[in-house]
């Protein structure tokens, strides 16, 4: 099995930290701290697609919390 066959097998979680930053996380191994999970469940490409769906603006939270401030 290849590398790449490996990785489509295994099963990720979408992690989430305080900033409302998004990752994958490898099923089953402990979530870094300052991370939570966020809910989805499936293959790389699975959550990777979730993602791109719901992270429409990068910016950390605190960076957009305090550009909005400034216009308010």
């Amino acid at each position: 099995m290849s590398g790449r066959e490996m990785e489509l097998a295994q099963m990720f979680a979408v992690v989430c930290n305080d900033e409302m930053q998004y990752s994958i996380w490898l099923e089953g191994r402990p979530v870094p701290a300052g991370w939570h999970l966020e809910g989805t469940r499936g293959d790389r490409d699975e959550c990777l697609a979730h993602i791109e769906k719901v992270w429409t603006d990068m910016r950390p939270a605190s960076l957009r919390r305090a550009s909005e401030a400034v216009h308010d």
